[in-house]
């Protein structure tokens, strides 16, 4: 399949769509989290950060090639939910009968942060850069994507400036559950929690997020040049 490509720093990245990494990601050694103890979070418990990965940096520069004041990004994420997998959301495991069907671990929230990242810095998007062919993303925690998405926005010289995450599910109720995900999350992203917000909306039993057979969210960014 023949390769797109696109410009950063004056640099042309390669990327194509079979499994082999790209050259702007490291490989990471995710397959059964091994090397990631303790990572998600009941939602009972007291968010804490990540720990810490080793990742080393690419030596190919992230930096948009038009430096921008800000910049502001979409991301927009859809799983099915079914019987028998967990359902983490924000990087917690929240009670539920079903949870999200997928490559990784599922985190609808979490996906759709680290494409609004990606798309404000003009990169491709998760699916391009962890793809679900490859294997070594299999029930992957998606922290992982989490840290690599900032590390790309460190490396262009751009912050958070703020964050607005919806989310959108029939069941279960997601209120009780907000503050904690508020929290681990803006852990992940190693941001103060004031600049990030969460909602939680029905689907008022319309399709299959209204009847409980998917879960969506969408989330802004806004990125500010340090």
């Amino acid at each position: 399949m023949a390769a797109s490509s696109f410009t950063t720093s004056s640099l042309l990245f390669p990327f194509t769509t079979t499994t082999k990494s790209s050259p702007l990601f490291p490989s990471f050694p995710c397959k059964h989290h091994t090397f990631l103890p303790n990572l998600r979070v009941s939602a009972s418990s007291t968010p804490t950060p990540s720990p810490s990965i080793q990742i080393h940096k690419s030596p190919l520069s992230a930096t948009p090639s038009k430096v921008l004041p800000f910049r502001v990004g979409h991301g927009f994420d859809l799983h099915r939910l079914e019987p028998g997998y967990p359902l983490i959301i924000g990087g917690i495991n929240i009670p539920h009968d079903r949870g999200c069907e997928a490559h990784s671990d599922g985190d609808v929230l979490l996906h759709c942060v680290v494409d609004a990242i990606l798309g404000a810095l003009g990169l491709p998007d998760i699916g391009q850069i962890f793809p679900d062919s490859d294997p070594k993303w299999k029930g992957c925690a998606s922290s992982v994507f989490i840290q690599e998405s900032v590390r790309l926005m460190h490396e262009a010289g751009y912050e958070i400036g703020n964050l607005d995450a919806t989310l959108i599910l029939q069941r279960p109720k997601l209120s009780p559950h907000k503050d904690i995900i508020k929290a681990n999350l803006s852990a992940l992203l190693g941001v103060d929690s004031s600049v990030v917000n969460i909602k939680a909306k029905t689907h008022e039993k319309v399709d299959s997020l209204g009847e409980n057979r998917s879960i969506a969210a969408h989330t802004v960014v806004l990125l500010m040049k340090k």
